[in-house]
């Protein structure tokens, strides 16, 4: 079994480098970070989750860099802050009009590597691998026990 493991922290590695690779096209057009494309993707596909502390607890990145792409994707008008009105300090982060049609091209992208992903997969094979995944997942890690 410990083969098993080391093979998938491989895959998992060689998946990041494929998946970063298919996004080149767009981050050569946009001038885009692939760190810039993550957070754009992290808003569209998490609904409700849209502050950069969401950001950086969710997606493992550093609150530097979580600041340093939401002021490039800001300026470039891709999104929009809103403060809270409950709590001033919380600032609501949002994909824009002008940002909208380069996310649907980047969730196209994604689709497409999940498609590659799952291709040696049959379509009812693939359904049972979503579902299986999905529970495992949600189960989570477990904590580790602190003495």
């Amino acid at each position: 079994m410990s083969n098993s493991y080391t093979r998938l922290l491989q895959f998992a590695q060689q998946f990041q480098k494929f998946y970063d690779r298919q996004f080149l096209p767009i981050l050569e057009r946009t001038h885009l970070t692939m760190r810039e494309v993550h957070v754009l993707l992290f808003l569209a596909n998490n609904p409700g989750y849209d502050t950069a502390r969401d950001i950086t607890a969710l997606r493992g990145l550093s609150k530097s860099q979580v600041s340093q792409a939401v002021d490039l994707l800001t300026a470039e008008g891709l999104l929009q802050r809103t403060p809270d009105q409950r709590d001033r300090r919380v600032v609501h982060l949002s994909i824009t009009e002008a940002g909208e049609p380069l996310t649907r091209e980047c969730r196209a992208m994604q689709g497409r590597c999940s498609q590659q992903l799952l291709a040696a997969l049959a379509p009812a094979e693939q359904v049972q691998f979503r579902a299986l995944l999905k529970k495992v997942l949600d189960h989570g890690i477990p904590k580790e026990d602190t003495p």
